[in-house]
Protein backbone atom coordinates (compact mmCIF):
# COMPACT_ATOMS: atom_id res chain seq x y z
CA UNK A 1 0.00 0.00 0.00
CA UNK A 2 2.80 2.60 0.82
CA UNK A 3 4.54 1.68 -2.55
CA UNK A 4 1.32 2.39 -4.58
CA UNK A 5 0.62 5.61 -2.37
CA UNK A 6 4.64 6.77 -3.66
CA UNK A 7 3.42 5.86 -7.24
CA UNK A 8 0.55 7.77 -7.34
CA UNK A 9 2.35 10.68 -5.59
CA UNK A 10 4.63 10.70 -8.17
CA UNK A 11 2.27 10.81 -10.75
CA UNK A 12 0.69 13.85 -9.12
CA UNK A 13 3.57 15.82 -9.30
CA UNK A 14 4.83 14.72 -12.43
CA UNK A 15 1.37 15.94 -13.65
CA UNK A 16 1.81 18.95 -11.39
CA UNK A 17 5.40 19.61 -12.62
CA UNK A 18 3.82 19.59 -16.17
CA UNK A 19 1.43 22.12 -16.02
CA UNK A 20 3.47 24.07 -14.28
CA UNK A 21 6.11 24.17 -17.24
CA UNK A 22 3.46 24.40 -19.27
CA UNK A 23 2.16 27.73 -17.92
CA UNK A 24 5.83 29.04 -17.34
CA UNK A 25 6.34 28.31 -21.01
CA UNK A 26 3.59 29.93 -22.15
CA UNK A 27 3.87 33.18 -20.04
CA UNK A 28 7.42 33.70 -21.28
CA UNK A 29 6.60 33.49 -24.96
CA UNK A 30 3.52 35.54 -24.37
CA UNK A 31 1.07 32.67 -26.26
CA UNK A 32 -1.79 31.95 -24.57
CA UNK A 33 -2.78 29.42 -27.20
CA UNK A 34 0.05 27.26 -25.78
CA UNK A 35 -2.32 26.45 -23.03
CA UNK A 36 -5.70 23.92 -23.93
CA UNK A 37 -7.63 25.94 -21.58
CA UNK A 38 -7.39 29.03 -23.15
CA UNK A 39 -10.24 30.58 -25.10
CA UNK A 40 -9.40 30.70 -29.13
CA UNK A 41 -8.69 34.04 -30.47
CA UNK A 42 -7.95 34.56 -33.85
CA UNK A 43 -6.02 37.84 -33.04
CA UNK A 44 -3.64 36.07 -30.87
CA UNK A 45 -0.35 34.22 -32.20
CA UNK A 46 -0.49 30.56 -33.44
CA UNK A 47 -0.08 28.57 -30.24
CA UNK A 48 0.58 24.70 -29.50
CA UNK A 49 -2.93 23.82 -29.12
CA UNK A 50 -4.32 26.64 -31.88
CA UNK A 51 -5.18 24.02 -34.44
CA UNK A 52 -7.15 21.34 -32.15
CA UNK A 53 -9.34 24.76 -31.10
CA UNK A 54 -9.95 25.49 -34.37
CA UNK A 55 -10.78 22.09 -35.49
CA UNK A 56 -13.27 21.79 -32.25
CA UNK A 57 -14.92 24.66 -34.06
CA UNK A 58 -16.96 22.41 -36.21
CA UNK A 59 -20.44 22.10 -35.07
CA UNK A 60 -20.46 25.51 -33.24
CA UNK A 61 -21.89 27.72 -36.38
CA UNK A 62 -22.60 30.76 -33.97
CA UNK A 63 -19.20 30.42 -31.74
CA UNK A 64 -17.47 30.35 -34.73
CA UNK A 65 -18.89 33.33 -36.82
CA UNK A 66 -18.24 35.38 -33.40
CA UNK A 67 -14.66 34.95 -33.61
CA UNK A 68 -15.21 36.12 -37.35
CA UNK A 69 -16.58 39.34 -36.25
CA UNK A 70 -14.10 40.26 -33.12
CA UNK A 71 -11.54 39.37 -35.78
CA UNK A 72 -12.22 41.79 -38.64
CA UNK A 73 -12.82 38.87 -41.15
CA UNK A 74 -15.69 40.68 -43.81
CA UNK A 75 -18.23 37.18 -45.04
CA UNK A 76 -21.62 36.22 -45.55
CA UNK A 77 -23.38 33.47 -43.45
CA UNK A 78 -24.58 30.90 -46.28
CA UNK A 79 -27.40 29.05 -45.59
CA UNK A 80 -27.61 25.69 -44.99
CA UNK A 81 -26.98 23.29 -47.35
CA UNK A 82 -27.82 19.30 -48.21
CA UNK A 83 -27.24 16.78 -45.45
CA UNK A 84 -24.61 15.85 -42.68
CA UNK A 85 -23.02 13.37 -45.23
CA UNK A 86 -22.44 15.70 -48.70
CA UNK A 87 -23.98 19.41 -47.37
CA UNK A 88 -23.13 22.45 -45.04
CA UNK A 89 -24.96 24.21 -41.63
CA UNK A 90 -22.05 26.19 -40.74
CA UNK A 91 -20.79 27.81 -44.34
CA UNK A 92 -19.81 31.33 -44.44
CA UNK A 93 -18.77 32.90 -48.28
CA UNK A 94 -15.89 35.06 -47.92
CA UNK A 95 -15.66 38.57 -49.04
CA UNK A 96 -13.50 42.14 -49.30
CA UNK A 97 -13.20 45.03 -47.52
CA UNK A 98 -13.35 45.24 -43.57
CA UNK A 99 -9.99 46.08 -41.49
CA UNK A 100 -9.36 42.22 -42.11
CA UNK A 101 -9.91 40.76 -45.30
CA UNK A 102 -9.20 38.39 -47.19
CA UNK A 103 -9.30 38.21 -51.05
CA UNK A 104 -9.44 35.67 -53.12
CA UNK A 105 -9.47 34.22 -56.79
CA UNK A 106 -12.06 33.36 -57.83
CA UNK A 107 -13.89 35.90 -55.37
CA UNK A 108 -16.93 34.41 -53.22
CA UNK A 109 -15.25 31.54 -51.78
CA UNK A 110 -17.59 29.60 -49.49
CA UNK A 111 -16.11 27.37 -47.00
CA UNK A 112 -16.99 25.87 -43.30
CA UNK A 113 -16.62 28.28 -40.79
CA UNK A 114 -13.92 26.51 -39.25
CA UNK A 115 -11.97 26.63 -42.91
CA UNK A 116 -12.04 30.00 -42.79
CA UNK A 117 -10.82 30.74 -39.24
CA UNK A 118 -8.07 28.73 -40.17
CA UNK A 119 -7.81 30.95 -43.04
CA UNK A 120 -7.64 33.59 -41.68
CA UNK A 121 -5.18 33.00 -39.13
CA UNK A 122 -3.09 31.77 -41.89
CA UNK A 123 -2.70 34.76 -43.80
CA UNK A 124 -2.07 36.80 -41.13
CA UNK A 125 0.22 35.03 -39.45
CA UNK A 126 2.26 32.49 -41.60
CA UNK A 127 1.32 33.79 -45.08
CA UNK A 128 2.09 36.94 -45.39
CA UNK A 129 5.41 37.30 -42.50
CA UNK A 130 6.65 34.44 -45.31
CA UNK A 131 5.80 36.24 -48.28
CA UNK A 132 7.78 39.72 -47.31
CA UNK A 133 10.74 37.52 -45.64
CA UNK A 134 11.50 35.48 -48.77
CA UNK A 135 9.70 37.13 -51.59
CA UNK A 136 9.96 40.93 -50.46
CA UNK A 137 6.02 41.75 -51.30
CA UNK A 138 3.15 41.09 -50.04
CA UNK A 139 0.35 39.05 -51.00
CA UNK A 140 -2.91 40.69 -52.16
CA UNK A 141 -4.72 37.76 -53.30
CA UNK A 142 -5.11 33.88 -53.29
CA UNK A 143 -5.94 31.53 -56.06
CA UNK A 144 -7.68 28.41 -54.87
CA UNK A 145 -9.63 25.82 -56.74
CA UNK A 146 -12.75 25.54 -54.53
CA UNK A 147 -14.12 24.05 -51.34
CA UNK A 148 -17.66 22.80 -51.75
CA UNK A 149 -17.96 19.64 -53.98
CA UNK A 150 -20.47 17.15 -53.27
CA UNK A 151 -17.83 13.81 -53.89
CA UNK A 152 -15.91 10.81 -52.46
CA UNK A 153 -12.20 10.96 -52.20
CA UNK A 154 -10.49 11.13 -55.60
CA UNK A 155 -14.10 11.52 -57.06
CA UNK A 156 -14.42 7.42 -56.48
CA UNK A 157 -17.83 5.80 -56.76
CA UNK A 158 -17.34 4.39 -53.42
CA UNK A 159 -15.80 4.96 -50.24
CA UNK A 160 -15.17 7.68 -47.55
CA UNK A 161 -16.49 11.11 -48.08
CA UNK A 162 -14.14 14.18 -49.51
CA UNK A 163 -13.65 16.50 -46.61
CA UNK A 164 -14.99 18.90 -49.39
CA UNK A 165 -18.45 17.16 -49.37
CA UNK A 166 -19.14 19.15 -46.52
CA UNK A 167 -16.88 22.64 -47.39
CA UNK A 168 -14.45 21.60 -44.91
CA UNK A 169 -11.59 21.84 -47.45
CA UNK A 170 -10.23 23.90 -49.52
CA UNK A 171 -7.73 23.39 -52.46
CA UNK A 172 -4.93 26.36 -53.07
CA UNK A 173 -3.75 26.60 -56.24
CA UNK A 174 -0.95 30.12 -55.76
CA UNK A 175 -0.36 33.23 -54.99
CA UNK A 176 -0.52 37.01 -56.33
CA UNK A 177 2.14 39.41 -55.10
CA UNK A 178 1.71 43.25 -54.97
CA UNK A 179 4.63 43.40 -57.10
CA UNK A 180 2.37 41.78 -59.73
CA UNK A 181 4.04 38.20 -59.37
CA UNK A 182 2.08 35.43 -59.25
CA UNK A 183 3.46 31.81 -57.20
CA UNK A 184 2.36 28.87 -58.48
CA UNK A 185 2.30 25.15 -56.48
CA UNK A 186 2.20 23.57 -59.80
CA UNK A 187 5.22 25.69 -61.45
CA UNK A 188 7.27 26.89 -58.28
CA UNK A 189 6.91 23.90 -55.84
CA UNK A 190 10.29 22.12 -56.69
CA UNK A 191 14.10 23.90 -56.50
CA UNK A 192 15.94 25.77 -53.63
CA UNK A 193 14.62 29.59 -54.96
CA UNK A 194 12.81 31.82 -53.01
CA UNK A 195 9.45 30.80 -54.82
CA UNK A 196 9.39 27.36 -53.71
CA UNK A 197 10.70 28.34 -50.23
CA UNK A 198 7.81 30.37 -50.06
CA UNK A 199 5.11 27.61 -50.73
CA UNK A 200 7.14 24.85 -48.41
CA UNK A 201 6.91 27.41 -45.59
CA UNK A 202 3.32 28.34 -45.88
CA UNK A 203 2.66 24.68 -46.16
CA UNK A 204 4.41 24.25 -42.82
CA UNK A 205 3.01 26.39 -41.44
CA UNK A 206 -0.63 25.44 -42.24
CA UNK A 207 -0.21 21.82 -40.41
CA UNK A 208 -0.43 23.93 -37.12
CA UNK A 209 -3.71 25.40 -37.96
CA UNK A 210 -5.43 22.91 -40.04
CA UNK A 211 -6.52 19.15 -39.39
CA UNK A 212 -4.73 18.00 -42.63
CA UNK A 213 -2.34 19.57 -44.87
CA UNK A 214 -1.72 17.60 -47.95
CA UNK A 215 0.88 18.98 -51.04
CA UNK A 216 2.40 17.65 -53.95
CA UNK A 217 5.18 16.18 -51.51
CA UNK A 218 1.98 13.77 -50.80
CA UNK A 219 0.87 12.50 -54.13
CA UNK A 220 0.91 13.23 -57.62
CA UNK A 221 -3.03 14.34 -57.22
CA UNK A 222 -1.68 17.41 -55.27
CA UNK A 223 0.72 18.13 -57.68
CA UNK A 224 -0.89 21.68 -58.52
CA UNK A 225 -2.38 22.57 -54.82
CA UNK A 226 -2.21 22.34 -51.39
CA UNK A 227 -5.41 21.05 -49.65
CA UNK A 228 -6.11 22.27 -46.74
CA UNK A 229 -8.97 20.94 -44.05
CA UNK A 230 -10.38 20.81 -40.80
CA UNK A 231 -11.80 17.26 -40.25
CA UNK A 232 -12.83 15.77 -37.40
CA UNK A 233 -11.02 13.04 -36.32
CA UNK A 234 -12.61 12.15 -32.70
CA UNK A 235 -10.66 11.82 -29.14
CA UNK A 236 -7.43 11.57 -30.82
CA UNK A 237 -7.28 14.48 -32.92
CA UNK A 238 -4.39 13.50 -35.61
CA UNK A 239 -3.14 15.21 -37.70
CA UNK A 240 -1.47 14.89 -40.99
CA UNK A 241 0.70 17.28 -42.63
CA UNK A 242 3.02 16.29 -45.81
Amino acid sequence: MRSIRRIVGGLVALVLTGVAGLLLYAATRGRPQDLPWTPLDLGRPVGLFTGRKLTALTGDAPGCRALLDRAGVTYTALPARGDARCGYADGVRLGSGGSRSIAYTPAGLGTSCPVAAALAMWEWNIVQPAAERLLGARVTRVEHFGSYSCRRLYGRDAGAWSEHSTADAVDIAGFRLADGRRISVVRDWTGDDAEARFLHAVRDGACDLFATTLSPDYNAAHRDHLHLDQAARGATGWRACR
